[in-house]
């Protein structure tokens, strides 16, 4: 996510379900099959232990002339990673009318916290067996995630939450799964979501439109938006759909248009191949009341920005994430580095291909501006602390730690680390600690000092770490 560095990063979060390699027992044992939350250390009831999603098939009807409704029918298919005589799915709001569990009506079905929906299922889930939950609802979507525009359109934006304000979810990143959206609106509006659209039909004056993402994807990554878009579409030079849906007051300009494709296209030959089967952007309106919804958020496969947002800095910094924080995700969300640290490097390294010197103008400039400043070294990379999990210093901080890294073990291994680490853990999970490991193997260098003072570390890291390599030969 783009964000200013004056502005609280607590805006909510779609992420389309993705099935993931990673179970839910990589975090803490305490949480229980049946009880809420998976155990992560800042948002303790997020997500629900005892199942792995699989796959979320999300179907809606809206209508923007009722912008204060929403009907949904969502099934979560999941295997059972223990015997479930109970469990619980994230969502929060809407009056709840059914919950079937294999095609059966659930025994029970309540509401409990802030969002959990619990269900008590017929017959129990045994351990390993595939189940799907279909829940039936309607009601007010929750502001947080669902955002109204004044022309009653919407659309769905927000971290670290935003799922569970339009469909019911295993809310927690760990846990990726695959996702298709069903969304139903009036003839003349357009609804547009992650992944590669399917068929459009129409009667009875409405119009149902149908997206896929075949990759896994966390929950805070999923959207849609519904407007009276206008529609643009291209390709990049490996051949990936780029779909760009602008709402009638956004801007449409067709050099950053076409500069988006030229961002991904470079981000490739730094990153790796772009890891999903589409791209593009999603650029909505002003919305009816005022909002924290942020300014620009990576949803996956097609960012969302405010209108006027689809400049370079804001495409770059969004775009990255389809690689760091959306192909890999973290594991819980002490690990925010894992995805904002590089998505505003990436910001960097386009400024290089533009011809500006890292070194000069951006690093050395950063540091001499901030040497001074304890505050800005205050904060760690790594488990900054609740309330801080995508504190500003992730950003800025997280940007000169990558550069030091760079000069540190030369260009080619750093490069190497970020497509080694792209590679291996495509369309999954992983912590920065993991990151620190592969750096070490692939550059041979021992690099827990570095590490301890740029990640670990709250005040300026010692000379050998701040000015590494060619950086200290300035004379400072």
């Amino acid at each position: 996510m783009r964000r200013l560095l004056n502005r609280r990063p607590r805006a909510a979060a779609l992420v389309a379900a993705v099935m993931s390699g990673v179970v839910l027992t990589a975090l803490p044992a305490s949480a229980a099959p049946g009880g809420p939350g998976v155990g992560d250390p800042y948002f303790p009831d997020d997500g629900n232990p005892g199942y792995d999603v699989s796959h979320y098939d999300v179907r809606i009807a809206y209508d923007p002339a009722r912008p204060d409704r929403l009907d949904g029918v969502t099934t979560v298919t999941a295997r059972a990673l223990d015997g479930l005589d109970r469990f619980g799915l994230d969502l929060k709001g809407f009056t709840v009318a059914s919950v079937e569990v294999n095609g059966t009506p659930a025994k029970s079905f309540s509401r409990s916290g802030a969002h959990e929906l619990v269900v008590t299922p017929a017959r129990p889930v045994a351990k390993g067996s595939t189940f799907a939950v279909r829940v039936t609802y309607a009601g007010r979507p929750d502001p947080e995630g669902w955002h109204t525009l004044r022309n009653g359109g919407a659309y769905v934006a927000g971290e670290p939450h935003s799922a569970t304000s339009w469909y019911p979810a295993n809310d927690h990143p760990s846990d990726k799964a695959t996702f298709s959206l069903t969304a139903t609106v009036p003839e003349g509006w357009t609804a547009v979501g992650n992944g590669l659209p399917g068929p459009v039909t129409a009667g009875d004056g409405e119009k149902t439109f149908r997206w896929s993402e075949d990759r896994p994807m966390a929950t805070y990554l999923s959207t849609v938006a519904v407007d009276r878009f206008t529609v643009h579409r291209g390709r990049t030079a490996a051949g990936t759909p780029v779909i760009t849906a602008y709402s009638p007051d956004a801007v449409i300009d067709p050099a950053a248009e076409a500069e988006q494709t030229d961002i991904l296209d470079f981000l490739a030959t730094k990153f790796g191949p772009y890891p999903f089967s589409s791209a593009g952007a999603l650029v909505v309106g002003a919305t009816k009341e005022p909002t924290d919804a942020p300014l620009a958020l990576e949803t996956q496969t097609r960012p969302t920005y405010g209108s006027g947002m689809l400049f370079d800095a804001s495409v770059v910094h969004e775009n990255a994430h389809q690689w760091f924080g959306d192909s890999v995700s973290f594991k819980d969300w002490r690990d925010g580095c894992v995805a904002e640290c590089f998505a505003q490097y990436a910001g960097q390294l386009w400024e290089e291909h533009k011809g500006a010197d890292l070194d000069e103008d951006y690093y050395r400039s950063e540091v001499g501006a901030s040497a001074g400043d304890p505050s800005f070294w205050s904060v760690r990379l790594y488990d900054p602390g609740p309330g801080r999990e995508l504190d500003p210093a992730l950003y800025s901080k997280g940007s000169l730690m990558l550069h030091a890294l760079r000069r540190t073990v030369g260009d080619g291994a750093f490069f190497g680390t970020l497509r080694t680490w792209t590679r291996v853990h495509a369309h999954g999970n992983a912590s920065f600690r993991q990151f620190e490991a592969l750096a070490a193997k692939v550059s041979g260098k021992d690099l827990k000092g570095f590490f301890a003072a740029w990640v670990d570390g709250t005040v300026v890291p010692p000379r050998k770490y701040l000015y590494p390599g060619s950086l200290g030969t300035s004379g400072r």
